[in-house]
């Protein structure tokens, strides 16, 4: 897992931080771990179903749930075609069991009515699907489709503030300051590194800060 965030770093082209020499930043992000999607998943239509269910939910707890559920639901229509009361019993371990099959089943059912079963390539027919916000859609277009995304979650949000890449609490607006700052080819990449430098070393309350790569160019007022 841990190759390096050497292909990851920032755009030298714009603004990242204030008070602190940009290139240090970059050598030191070049020590991130680099990541893929930690969900596990076999195509498009499966990225998209685990993506829903991670919801407030670790990536471990939902690939065990997966595990059974993708060998039972195939298909868009598989899923579109559930009985809720079912799917909601398969998918309980995961939390918030009844939103997430409502937003499993509506979202299928609009992929076979309006998208041939398809899954969408952009983002902007993306988020048309009931359940689907743009963290979501960029996770999937990222690593599936490998259209250049950042899917910006509670990971990248802390991570890229504790750092000083932004100052906000406004997903939309973090996605929109990283892809100023980040190579276009990379964002995926950079944004499947943060998450998993949130989950396993920035983590929310009690942060691995002496194990941190970024530690010397922390921003973080309350970093140890």
């Amino acid at each position: 897992m841990v190759d390096g965030f050497r292909a990851l770093c920032l755009n030298h082209s714009s603004g990242v931080s204030h008070g602190r020499c940009r290139e240090d930043r970059y050598a030191a992000a070049q020590e991130i771990p680099r990541a893929q999607a930690a969900l596990h998943y076999g195509n498009p239509l499966e990225l998209l179903i685990a993506v829903i269910l991670s919801a407030q939910c670790t990536d471990a707890r939902v690939s065990e749930v997966t595990a059974s559920l993708f060998k039972k639901y195939r298909t868009t229509e598989d899923y579109a075609a559930a009985d809720p009361a079912v799917l909601e019993a398969e998918i309980r371990s995961t939390g918030f069991y009844r939103n997430k099959a409502r937003s499993v089943i509506a979202c299928c059912q609009k992929l076979v009515a309006d998208f041939r079963s398809e899954i969408p390539h952009t983002l902007e027919a993306f988020t048309t699907l009931p359940g689907v916000g743009r963290k979501t859609a960029n996770m999937v277009l990222g690593n599936a489709f490998r259209v250049p995304a950042i899917a910006v979650d509670t990971h990248v949000l802390r991570v890229s503030n504790r750092l000083g890449l932004v100052h906000s609490d406004d997903p939309g607006q973090v996605e929109e300051a990283l892809m100023r700052q980040v190579a276009k080819v990379k964002w995926t990449a950079f944004g499947n590194a943060m998450i998993l430098h949130g989950r396993e070393t920035c983590i929310a309350r009690k942060p691995r800060c002496p194990e941190c790569v970024l530690r010397a160019v922390c921003e973080w007022p309350d970093k140890t």
